[in-house]
């Protein structure tokens, strides 16, 4: 990132693995003293700080799945394109694993999860809607008499 020396980088880059300041300070080369007493001004830096919430943004949008990536998933359970490793008794106190397609159960449920994003199991219900008029003070006239 422009701006920013190799050492702040280092810093950031640490920071973001253990969200210690001092810690990230060290192994970042600053000294032990300026460590101790200078390194949340790192933290203030503007450019330091724009590097950490960049690369917070791009880790956390990595470990995410996004709703394409989350229906692609359940659209090839349901075909039965994924496999799953499962282990199978061959005798003799044995296994062995094998790579097996989805059984009609999984493939079932991620058909439903499909179905209801795409509203596939909601009733439609006709609504008509009526007004009501209603006049304010008619049905206390009576007393008034």
């Amino acid at each position: 990132m422009a701006g920013l020396t190799l050492k702040q980088q280092k810093f950031a880059d640490e920071y973001i693995i253990s969200g210690n300041i001092y810690q990230s300070a060290v192994k970042a080369g600053y000294s032990d003293n300026y460590a101790k007493a200078q390194s949340s001004k790192l933290l203030e830096n503007v450019g330091v700080k724009a590097y950490i919430d960049e690369r917070l943004e791009v880790l956390n949008s990595e470990k995410v799945a996004d709703q394409q990536e989350v229906m692609e998933f359940l659209t090839s359970v349901m075909r039965g394109e994924v496999t799953e490793p499962v282990p199978i008794f061959v005798g003799d106190g044995f296994q062995e694993v094998k790579d097996l397609k989805p059984n009609v159960q999984a493939r079932r449920a991620a058909a439903v999860d499909l179905g209801k994003r795409y509203g596939m199991w909601t009733e439609k219900i006709e609504q008509t809607n009526r007004n009501i008029e209603i006049v304010v003070g008619d049905w206390d006239a009576d007393d008034e008499d």
